[in-house]
């Protein structure tokens, strides 16, 4: 069983990486590459709290028995056999920093991969938007004034004819 999750901010659409983990993998095991591909801390303690499809706290992992099973004991697919569609995973449980994990479901498995494998990603790290990065699509509306328009305006005005120029003949030319 390989399952698919997108892993987002909360209201920041300018941010997502898709991974894809193999059932058997724990808790851990998708701890660990996430971190090293976000650049998460490596000095913290970190949790799953994992949410059922209601959006309820279901479960609580971490490095610690919290009841429910350590990080390195529980594998992902009995999360998702518990109904467990989502986590809010604390990469920094000292400063209350998380990124949202949802499963998009089961998705085909490809032989010779290593899992878990990041199969898709957009925009910064986590820690660009806490550093004050706004992406393009998290941008008001008004704010909102892409490339593609300035350079549509640059355009119009070289390719249209300029009203402005006036030509001015001098009386005397036309005397000689």
């Amino acid at each position: 069983m390989i399952l698919r999750y997108r892993v987002s901010l909360p209201n920041i659409k300018g941010f997502a990486r898709i991974y894809e983990v193999k059932g058997s993998s724990t808790l851990y095991s998708f701890h660990k590459q996430m971190r090293a591909d976000m650049d998460f801390p490596q000095d913290q303690l970190v949790l799953f709290k994992a949410l059922d499809k209601a959006g309820n706290v279901s479960s609580k992992y971490g490095i610690f028995d919290l009841g429910a099973g350590t990080i390195d004991s529980v594998k992902i697919e009995d999360t998702y056999r518990k109904g467990e569609i989502s986590f809010i995973y604390f990469y920094d449980t000292t400063n209350a920093k998380s990124v949202i994990i949802t499963c998009e479901g089961e998705t085909d498995f490809l032989p010779g991969t290593v899992y878990p494998i990041l199969v898709e990603s957009k925009g910064p790290n986590p820690i660009e938007f806490e550093n004050g990065y706004v992406a393009f699509e998290d941008l008001p509306d008004d704010k909102k004034k892409s490339e593609l328009d300035d350079s549509d305006d640059e355009e119009d005005q070289d390719d249209e004819p300029d009203d402005e120029i006036e030509e001015i003949f001098s009386e005397d030319e036309d005397d000689e």
